[in-house]
């Protein structure tokens, strides 16, 4: 037994400990895409891989790091496991995502016993894929880069200086790509101490009590908001535009949510085929997406941890987009996932219409430019999503120019360290009015991002969600689709949506425009001093 006071205290530790893991990850980190776009999430896990603490960042990523570690064991043992040791993984087939995320891992131990793990993943800028950054139309993971299992970075405190040199030989900017990884080892180093802090403070017993206790009361939480929803089986459907290589062929996406008692499965079997492009994923990600869209519903109240998903079940068809097999290309794992979020949504909202929202823009629309800085001489990359519209719900509007839910604390790019790293200057970001669903509450609307290029540049986009986009809810009205032009207004304008390494000159422009989020209730029930509140703040209009 172990007091609830006690027990407080050392849950907020363990969430503190996991901030500070993120904290110490975001300011060592060498690259843009984790220190300003914060692409990256940490866990703390105990010695049998469950989530102590998570820190803010990727809900995608949402306890999905576990899924590392409990693999390096299954293929070496529980003995694998060594003081100092820190481990490196980003195969698309375990931890499901693509081969750039990559998940960095270590054990922790207290009194010579192990205690738990830290791990974090981030974003990783060059891989060493067939295009810098990443290719939008690759058709095999070995086009992708380089593949690591688990393996050893870091051995008895020493750095494996000859993995470093593999790395190192196998991306383009060896010197970045070595400091975002030590970056994530001081992350992992950081949880190692922190985690022996709070077992030195309270003993080995209170704390794996006090986990108990937390895991308990998580899970009877858990198992009473599944209670509350009726009892039914439940669907919905949607589609990819594409997978990148075919671009006339959508292809499905559907859920079966079935709710009994106090447990709920989510059957994603009903999905298309891995795909030739690059749009499939791991199943751990298909797992993690569902998470997702089971905590904004169901139980977003209630902390995460390792109780958090226990009456949850996920079913994925192996060989199938989301639970992809080698040499399935994995590039743009996400597409699908963000639709996969809306659909279980969507799928609920007839019995949980106070908690349902409308479908959001949903991707993560990623723009990438990369070539040689003409002020510098030197190679560069610029990856960056693009925010846009969210669905409204049973009284209230959605949100306009938010990041996408696959994304979460990720942000886009301020336009001044966009225009100081990289030859690119950024003339229009604006709202893109009348682009959120109608409805008696508005859909929140996609924004206009343009950009001049002041050198020569190749230009990489991927933008979805044009064939299913954000559909309204309880007689609301669809946003409107993305929209991108190279060029606008002239004669050699072109309109396109995905694109892979295509030259563009010093002096071309990129229009980019972001989709909105679908309406919630009849357009006519709009209070009319909602609807000029809509006109005087610029939110309405031609999309």
């Amino acid at each position: 037994m172990i007091d609830p006071v006690t027990t407080e205290i050392i849950r907020c530790a363990l969430l503190q400990a996991a901030e500070d893991m993120n904290t110490t990850l975001i300011r060592s980190s060498y690259t843009p895409v984790i220190y300003e776009a914060k692409d990256c999430a940490v866990a703390l896990l105990d010695r049998e891989h469950q989530v102590l603490g998570q820190s803010s960042g990727l809900p995608i990523f949402l306890g999905n790091l576990e899924v590392c570690t409990r693999e390096t064991e299954r293929l070496y043992g529980r003995q694998v496991w060594r003081e100092g040791d820190v481990w490196v993984l980003n195969d698309s087939y375990i931890g499901g995502t693509h081969l750039n995320d990559v998940t960095v891992y270590g054990p922790i131990f207290a009194d010579g016993e192990l205690a738990g793990f830290a791990a974090s993943r981030a974003h990783w800028l060059d891989v060493g894929s067939k295009d810098p950054g990443g290719s939008m139309d690759s058709t095999s993971i070995f086009q992708e880069g380089l593949r690591l299992g688990p393996v050893k970075i870091y051995e008895g405190g020493r750095p494996c200086r000859d993995l470093h040199e593999v790395i190192a030989r196998n991306v383009r900017f060896p010197h970045a790509t070595l400091g975002d990884m030590r970056a994530q080892v001081a992350c992992a180093m950081t949880g190692q101490r922190r985690l022996s802090e709070i077992v030195a403070r309270w003993g080995v017993e209170t704390v794996m009590a006090a986990r108990d206790e937390i895991f308990a009361q998580t899970e009877r939480l858990e198992r009473q908001a599944i209670a509350a929803i009726p009892d039914g089986v439940y669907t919905a459907g949607g589609h990819l535009d594409n997978d990148g290589i075919t671009l006339e062929r959508p292809l499905p996406v559907n859920v079966t949510v079935t709710v009994a008692g106090e447990r709920i499965a989510v059957d994603l079997t009903d999905c298309a085929d891995q795909a030739s492009g690059p749009v499939n994923c791991g199943a751990a990600q298909a797992v993690a997406a569902v998470r997702v869209a089971y905590k904004l519903l169901v139980s977003g109240e209630v902390p995460l941890n390792g109780g958090s998903f226990r009456p949850l079940e996920v079913v994925t068809r192996p060989g199938s987009m989301l639970a992809a097999r080698s040499p399935a290309a994995c590039q743009y794992y996400y597409s699908h996932l963000g639709l996969l979020i809306d659909l279980v949504v969507k799928a609920l909202a007839p019995v949980l219409p106070e908690r349902a929202a409308a479908a959001s823009y949903g991707d993560s629309l990623i723009v990438q430019f990369t070539g040689t800085d003409p002020r510098t001489g030197t190679m560069y990359v610029s990856q960056e999503a693009t925010v846009g519209g969210w669905g409204a719900w049973e009284g209230g509007d959605g949100e306009s120019a938010l990041i996408n839910n696959v994304n979460g604390s990720l942000r886009d790019m301020p336009i001044e360290v966009l225009e100081t790293l990289f030859p690119v200057r950024v003339t229009r970001y604006a709202m893109r009015p009348g682009t959120g669903g109608a409805g008696q509450w508005r859909g929140g609307n996609g924004v206009v991002r343009e950009y001049e290029f002041l050198g020569d540049t190749s230009l990489s986009l991927w933008f979805e969600r044009s064939v299913t986009p954000a559909w309204g809810l309880a007689g609301g009205g669809a946003g409107a689709p993305p929209r991108v032009v190279l060029n606008p207004g002239t004669a050699g304008e072109r309109a396109m949506l995905k694109v892979n390494a295509l030259p563009v000159a010093a002096g071309d422009v990129l229009r980019c425009e972001s989709g909105g989020g679908g309406g919630y209730g009849p357009p006519e029930r709009r209070a009319p001093s909602a609807h000029a509140e809509d006109v005087a703040q610029g939110m309405v209009g031609d999309s």
